[in-house]
């Protein structure tokens, strides 16, 4: 928003340069995400403190845990919001790649708040069935999919799948493009999603491999730096960097308030879109 808005003053004021910069950008991002982690963090912990929901912890569990019963979850919301703020804010708006993230982000979270909505009315730790749960991320990862190769690709999209460190070993998925993008999503998806047991732990994954996507986002969408990695150059990726860095950010602020002993857990809302 705000690179929409200053960047066309730049000629009458040079300063304003520097909006045109990505990693300017993407640094401001995942400020932004950071500052509104931490500064809405201790109300929204209140909140959830007022409202009684809180953690359900599984008897089949370690005997340690069950001290962690009753504390506030649903913090991933506060996550969320911050990376979505902060995204927004230093993102170009034209950008589709971007969109589809945050779009992401959102569709995802509202099958993790409907998980932990089912958890918090009926005062357990399962909510919804493995079904019920996998099957809107199903059809979550296939519009993304969609989205990717005909809204923000214009058909145009490789469907091809490169291998690190191994420059000419590539693999043409052709039509297999469209599960393939939301076996991917789901996987990882859930893949946060069972790593979230212990303080700390899912977030600071999250927080290490988006510092990494947003190196990598930059350097697809950089044609030099591209060519010279011989690595795939995808157009306009490189603004996912902003929002990756968003999630930096939001990943460090969120991290003060579930290190050990956690205040707050993030909760299914938190740890399905992530």
């Amino acid at each position: 928003m705000l690179y929409s808005l200053l960047y066309p003053y730049a000629r009458d004021l040079p300063i304003l340069n520097v909006f045109r910069y990505l990693t300017f950008r993407t640094a401001m991002a995942a400020v932004t995400a950071l500052l509104l982690a931490l500064f809405l963090g201790p109300p929204m912990i209140r909140l959830l403190k007022r409202r009684q929901i809180g953690q359900a912890i599984r008897e089949a569990g370690p005997k340690s845990h069950m001290a962690k019963a009753g504390t506030p979850t649903m913090g991933g919301l506060l996550i969320l919001l911050a990376v979505i703020v902060a995204t927004i804010l230093w993102m170009d708006l034209s950008n589709r790649f971007v969109w589809i993230a945050l779009g992401t982000l959102v569709l995802l979270g509202a099958v993790g708040f409907a998980d932990d909505f089912v958890k918090f009315t009926r005062r357990r730790s399962l909510g919804l069935t493995g079904r019920g749960k996998l099957l809107p991320q199903i059809l979550v990862g296939l519009a993304i999919a969609w989205a990717i190769r005909q809204w923000a690709g214009h058909g145009m999209v490789s469907t091809l799948v490169t291998f690190p460190f191994f420059k000419r070993f590539v693999i043409d998925l052709g039509v297999h493009y469209l599960p393939f993008v939301a076996t991917v999503v789901v996987g990882a998806s859930n893949a946060v999603n069972l790593t979230d047991g212990l303080d700390g732990l899912a977030i600071g994954s999250v927080g290490i491999a988006a510092g990494t996507y947003a190196i990598l986002a930059y350097v697809t969408g950089n044609a030099l730096t591209a060519r010279y990695l011989q690595i795939p150059f995808v157009p306009q990726s490189g603004e996912l960097a902003v929002f990756c860095g968003a999630l930096v950010g939001a990943s460090l602020g969120f991290l003060w308030f579930n290190c050990h002993p956690a205040e707050v857990f993030m909760g299914d809302v938190g740890s399905t879109p992530l």
